[in-house]
């Protein structure tokens, strides 16, 4: 299903905002496997997504966000079973992702050695932030490109996270050349992120998902610690 075949008016002079129709997914997925990175709507926030396997492509979001190299990024997937592929999975967080995805929950897990997944994603650790997506547009960019996509927020580092394809363009201008419009996103907060790679449950970014809400599905105590991720 596309969006917003029609182009809005605030977006006639804005040669990069492409109204999200099959035929732009298509293009932007094209872009995305020469090693581009492309804007694209979540639930959340708009995301600054590259191919998750390419090295390089990863490495381009740092650049057009001037993002520090130690602040490990997002991977989207389109469901549980692609996340299999790329992170040593558990019964607790397959239960979160159950309840939660898609949606707005990144669950880190351990990165499975062998998967291919960009170094860059991780930032040097050995593990790896998954997200399912609820947007259609998101879903389907990830399923038009058959693999992951990184995606932090898609603005520069330090200023606000974008809930609108304008909100991108002022933000990131020439570095992303295209951007997918969805509309503004529904939830407009950052997705809540929690650590499941070791014994202890922790969330380490807070979000639309309450650490309450998390600990009523696992029941299991849940630990914060917000200060650990506050790079968007």
């Amino acid at each position: 299903m596309a969006v917003n075949a029609a182009v809005p008016v605030e977006y006639k002079d804005m040669s990069r905002i492409f109204p999200a129709t099959t035929d732009a997914i298509a293009k932007a997925a094209a872009l995305l496997k020469d090693g581009a990175v492309v804007a694209f709507p979540t639930e959340t926030v708009y995301g600054l997504g590259a191919d998750a396997i390419s090295e390089e492509a990863v490495l381009g979001i740092f650049a057009a966000k001037n993002r520090p190299a130690v602040n490990p990024l997002i991977v989207h997937v389109t469901d549980w079973k692609m996340a299999e592929d790329y992170a040593e999975t558990n019964a607790r967080a397959k239960l979160l992702a159950a309840s939660f995805w898609p949606g707005p929950l990144s669950i880190i897990l351990k990165r499975k050695k062998d998967a291919g997944l960009a170094q860059a994603v991780s930032a040097g650790l050995d593990t790896v932030a998954l997200r399912a997506p609820a947007h259609p547009v998101a879903q389907q960019l990830i399923a038009a490109l058959g693999r992951p996509v990184a995606a932090p927020s898609a603005n520069r580092s330090g200023t606000l996270s974008p809930t609108s394809p304008l909100h991108v363009e002022k933000s990131l201008g020439d570095a992303v050349p295209m951007i997918l419009a969805g509309g503004k996103c529904a939830i407009g907060l950052e997705s809540t992120v929690i650590d499941m790679s070791g014994k202890t449950t922790t969330v380490l970014r807070a979000g639309f998902i309450l650490p309450e809400s998390i600990a009523a599905v696992l029941g299991e105590e849940v630990k914060t610690a917000y200060d650990h991720i506050t790079e968007t």
